[in-house]
């Protein structure tokens, strides 16, 4: 008989924390004399009403996680936590339907960065505050998954980020315990630390705080309607095109830095591979904005090129200006660089560099053997061979990527919207970037307008993106539960 306590413990202690993590906007709200503290105080306890429950009917001697236990949690967990997350958006000052606050929920817990909230600048404060926690936690969330359950899983390839040698997942749980309470002082750290470097460049401190979460989250969610553009510093802007750069880098990484071991940072292929394609989009950007007729000085054409092109390839979607009126080529530029994201085990989303390595590995080998069909031509990454397994999981990932892309955006297109919208919101809610294009959607735009159905559509995008496709969609396999 298949034994979900497991499931509905862990669900019970995640919805724990996301009651505790209610308290602080509730505190914050009471400081600046807001009446919403009353809103989250009243969400803390039915979340966490519901969290006991769960906890207290699923207590046991030990539990064992297994592979379809893994599958689920995973994703009942991604759903579960924005439903209840959804609840300060309902009752708070803002209003908002069930619908338009799960997507705002889930576009926070899944570091998306996409909203339906307007008038930010005057929101409540413990509301900002919310929207930044929601992007903080889903940050950390998604790199202890990706470092302790994706590897184990053998999601999309991920096996190759396998720390350990059992490919069991009888020890999902400790292990996710372990690499949480590691890397969690590092998250904490670096949040500190960005949340100073705003304040030293002129942002107040309740901002600066909220905006180091979502940068270290590479989440996006701002306090202004005009994003970081409504600050109009180069320093913020220089502040957050760096911590949005170390945000897309591997934190396990990072752990071994911290312990005295810095060169695998600066030697990892997958580093050297993301920051090299950084570079070249914004030395072209860059060169592109300031011949161009904006007639724009090299120093401010170098700022919005390196700005919003780490912003969207990281997946953040901050904004300092509406690069759809760039011209065709920088919006080309970077509606591309959505899906390319950043390395895998970082708070980054889209396909990861590591994919992209591993495909143009395989493309070169075919292309050897195409010349000398009697060759034995490996597969490298990061000077170790690739075993066929993860070749073929990483081509699987490709394949479903384009397919889910494809059909989200179809399904916009059904609902009535434009082919620009319909296309760059899906790109957006599959790859976790947050911003859009075209007349409806633009980076300094929001999601408003667009029907309760394509919001629904895309909440399910930024869940598939999230979880790496394969998660979600197997458990609509019948053979899953027959297993």
């Amino acid at each position: 008989m298949f034994d979900y306590r497991p499931i509905t413990f862990v669900i019970g202690i995640l919805l724990s924390i996301l009651a505790a993590a209610m308290i602080l906007p509730a505190l914050v709200d009471i400081a600046y004399g807001h009446a919403d503290w009353a809103v989250f105080l009243a969400s803390s306890a039915v979340t966490l009403f519901f969290g006991l429950i769960l906890i207290l009917g699923s207590r046991s001697s030990g539990f064992t996680l297994k592979l379809r236990q893994a599958f689920i949690l995973t994703t009942a967990a991604w759903v579960i936590l924005p439903a209840f997350g959804a609840l300060p958006f309902v009752f708070s000052e803002l209003r908002l339907s069930y619908t338009d606050a799960f997507f705002e929920a889930m576009s926070g817990i899944t570091t998306t960065g996409s909203t339906v909230i307007t008038g930010l600048d005057s929101a409540p404060p413990g509301i900002l505050l919310w929207r930044a926690l929601l992007q903080w936690l889903g940050g950390i969330g998604i790199i202890v998954m990706a470092l302790s359950v994706l590897p184990l899983m053998r999601v999309g390839g991920m096996q190759l980020f396998r720390m350990e040698s059992s490919d069991t997942s009888e020890k999902v749980l400790p292990r996710a315990a372990q690499i949480a309470s590691s890397i969690g002082f590092i998250y904490v750290a670096m949040t500190l630390i960005c949340a100073g470097f705003y304040a030293l460049s002129g942002m107040p401190l309740f901002d600066s705080v909220a905006h180091a979460m979502t940068t270290i989250a590479t989440g996006g969610f701002s306090t202004s309607d005009l994003s970081i553009g409504g600050f109009a510093s180069a320093g913020t802007d220089y502040v957050a095109t760096v911590f949005m750069i170390l945000g897309g880098l591997p934190f396990v990484l990072y752990l071994r830095a911290v312990r005295g071991d810095i060169m695998p940072l600066l030697r990892d292929s997958q580093v050297q591979w993301f920051l090299s394609i950084l570079a070249g989009f914004i030395v072209m950007l860059t060169i592109y904005l300031w011949a161009s007729e904006n007639q724009l000085g090299l120093l401010l054409a170098f700022r919005l090129a390196a700005f919003n092109t780490v912003s969207v390839m990281t997946g953040t979607g901050y904004a300092t200006s509406d690069y759809w009126l760039w011209g065709t080529f920088p919006a080309a530029c970077l509606f591309f660089l959505m899906f390319f994201g950043g390395c895998a085990g970082s708070t980054t989303c889209g396909v990861k560099i590591f994919r992209i390595q591993v495909l143009y590995a395989t493309m070169r080998s075919q292309m050897r053997k195409l010349n000398h069909p009697n060759g034995v031509f490996l597969i490298y990454y990061n000077k170790k061979p690739v075993s066929e397994s993860v070749s073929s999981s990483v081509m699987a990932f490709f394949f479903l990527y384009v397919i889910c892309f494809a059909a989200l955006a179809v399904g916009l297109a059904l609902l009535g919207l434009d082919f620009v919208t319909a296309v760059s919101a899906a790109a957006t809610s599959i790859s976790n970037v947050g911003p859009g294009l075209g007349p409806i959607i633009g980076p300094a735009g929001n999601f408003m307008p667009l029907p309760d159905a394509a919001l629904w559509l895309m909440s399910f995008g930024m869940l598939l993106g999230r979880l790496e496709l394969f998660t979600v969609l197997i458990l609509f396999a019948p053979s899953f539960w027959r297993g």
